[in-house]
């Protein structure tokens, strides 16, 4: 990942997809899978990069980020 994220991240056991959901609730629609919790913290950094990218492209608002950079600094990382 480029850079940390402003914005809180939920993971989630899927006994559906036998894997764990990762997703960035600011950020709608922004989902990611994989098969350890840590995979899918990694997937889902890539996919709200993208987000803000294609967000950012097509000129819509950027949601306000949930917390502090130093507040998710002081957040111990998976």
């Amino acid at each position: 990942m480029k850079t940390r994220l402003p914005y809180q991240i939920t993971i989630a056991w899927s006994a559906e997809d036998e894997g764990f959901v990762a997703s960035v609730p600011a950020l709608g629609g922004c989902i990611a899978y994989g098969e350890t919790a840590e995979e899918a913290v990694r997937e889902i950094q890539i996919a709200a990069e993208l987000w803000l990218e294609v967000a950012e492209k097509r000129g819509k608002t950027i949601p306000t980020p949930d917390a502090t950079l130093e507040r998710i600094a002081a957040l111990a990382p998976i």
